[in-house]
């Protein structure tokens, strides 16, 4: 029996063009952390001029229309069908929790601190995956997840009088966040990306327009209302662009270009809000960034 060569040109333009591909992944994934930078900058400059849940239903209600019309359920009535509706109802209200608790949180925070404290996500994410998902760390990840919370008590130093109680909230959006994503990987296992994508966002939509509407509050000039379009808007684009970016690379590829975040955030609390990061933020968030590619480093070598 023969065996066919593959050209070697052709190998090589196949390489070429995955590399090309997992840089316009990159490329998008650092874009699509900056839209998230600006959704909480935009919620920052808008909490005195609107309600909370005006400003959580405006990013909600857009990225509701772009989920909508991703999946197009007129066409594809299948799409609203989740095969765990239970789960899925309790993740969306997990997620609404998390995105009031983060927009609580810019009120009055800097960005830097909000984005430094919920980089311990993925620390948080590995220390639950063992008693819910029976998927335990070892020691080296265990210390590395210690190590990485050292890093957000000296964001937050709470023995120092400094400390606001905001931080906590984002303390507790980061637990939140964390069964947010337990119940994502459950759900993942029987139900469609967009199904998922659609119950993301249609949930907090519905709870809170009857609110919206019955306690309307009108934007008190036009550029509070262009900023409340506009947190719809780069929402929904955030979420496009981050199914591009992984449409196009693995997850292990795109994970440390999360932490780019924090740059963005770094500079648009400077220029937009005139908050210089603090020492302590930038310190602690070194901290936090380090264990998190630490474990990131031993996950893609397991």
């Amino acid at each position: 029996m023969s065996t066919q060569a593959v050209p070697l040109a052709s190998l090589d333009a196949r390489s070429g063009e995955e590399r090309r591909s997992r840089r316009i992944a990159i490329l998008l994934m650092c874009v699509t952390m900056a839209c998230y930078t600006a959704t909480d900058s935009s919620a920052k400059f808008l909490a005195p001029h609107l309600p909370l849940w005006q400003i959580v239903w405006a990013r909600y209600l857009g990225a509701t229309l772009f989920a909508l019309c991703l999946a197009n359920p007129i066409k594809h009535p299948n799409m609203l069908r989740p095969e765990r509706l239970g789960l899925q109802l309790v993740r969306s209200l997990f997620l609404l929790t998390s995105t009031i608790l983060s927009f609580i949180a810019v009120r009055y925070l800097q960005l830097a601190e909000t984005t430094a404290i919920f980089f311990a996500l993925p620390l948080a994410i590995a220390l639950a995956a063992g008693p819910i998902l029976g998927e335990w760390v070892g020691p080296r990840r265990f210390a590395a997840i210690l190590v990485g919370f050292t890093g957000v008590l000296v964001v937050v130093r709470p023995w120092t009088g400094t400390f606001h109680p905001a931080m906590g909230l984002c303390v507790a959006n980061v637990i939140v966040s964390a069964g947010y994503n337990m119940l994502t990987r459950v759900v993942a296992q029987r139900d469609r990306a967009l199904t998922t994508l659609i119950y993301s966002t249609l949930v907090g939509a519905i709870l809170l327009t009857p609110i919206v509407l019955t306690h309307w509050v009108a934007p008190d000039s036009l550029q509070v209302t262009a900023v409340m379009v506009f947190i719809g808007v780069v929402g929904a684009f955030a979420h496009w662009l981050l199914i591009l970016a992984h449409a196009r690379a693995p997850a292990s590829i795109l994970a440390p270009f999360t932490y780019t975040q924090l740059i963005w955030a770094s500079l648009s609390g400077l220029v937009v809000f005139g908050d210089v990061p603090k020492p302590s933020t930038l310190a602690g968030a070194g901290i936090v960034v380090l264990a998190g590619l630490y474990l990131w480093w031993r996950e893609r070598g397991t």
